[in-house]
């Protein structure tokens, strides 16, 4: 699969902490650079990217989850 260099980054950040819930903003901080000043739709943007890329159903994705009101986590596992 060929990912852009952010959506690699995007994805690898996620995989280092599994479980972990990140809203936009901390990731716009820790994957983009310090000094990017675009906004949380960025992040989501990728998210959706990403999503296509990987998920085998990106409207019920398995893997990249949205907390609702939060932000993001990686699920290291699938839900059974």
């Amino acid at each position: 699969m060929e990912l852009t260099a952010t959506e690699f980054d995007l994805l690898e950040w996620f995989a280092r902490h599994p479980g972990q819930v990140f809203s936009r903003s901390q990731l716009l901080s820790r994957v983009w650079d310090i000094a990017f000043e675009g906004d949380s739709t960025t992040v989501t943007v990728h998210m959706r990217r990403l999503r296509e890329k990987i998920e085998p159903n990106p409207s019920k994705p398995i893997w990249l989850k949205t907390v609702w009101g939060i932000g993001y986590r990686f699920e290291g596992q699938p839900a059974e």
